[in-house]
C-alpha cells in the first residue's frame, strides 16, 4: 500500500515536471515541433481519400434504409399491439 503510494506520487511529480517543462517552450521552438511532427505524418492520397469518403456515403445510406425499415416496422407491431391503428 505504502510502495503503491509513492508510487502514485512520482508519478504526480514526473507528470507536473513534463508539464512545467512543456510550458517552458517559446512560440518559435513550439512552430518548429510541430513541423517536425507534421512532416512526419503519412497523408493518404487524392484516390484513398476519395474512396473512403464514397464508402462512407454507402454505408451512410444503407444505415439509413435499415433504421428506415425497422422504424416502419415497430411502428406497425406497436399500432397493432396498442390497437392504434384503426
Amino acid at each position: 500500500m505504502i510502495y503503491s503510494s509513492l508510487s502514485y506520487t512520482t508519478q504526480v511529480e514526473d507528470t507536473v515536471q513534463t508539464v512545467r517543462s512543456m510550458a517552458k517552450t517559446n512560440p518559435l521552438e513550439f512552430v518548429q515541433q510541430v513541423r517536425r511532427e507534421v512532416a512526419k505524418v503519412t497523408w493518404p492520397t487524392r484516390k484513398e481519400t476519395t474512396v473512403s469518403t464514397v464508402m462512407v456515403f454507402i454505408f451512410v445510406i444503407l444505415t439509413a434504409t435499415f433504421f428506415f425499415f425497422v422504424d416502419q416496422a415497430l411502428a406497425v407491431l406497436v399500432k397493432e399491439i396498442l390497437g392504434l391503428g384503426g
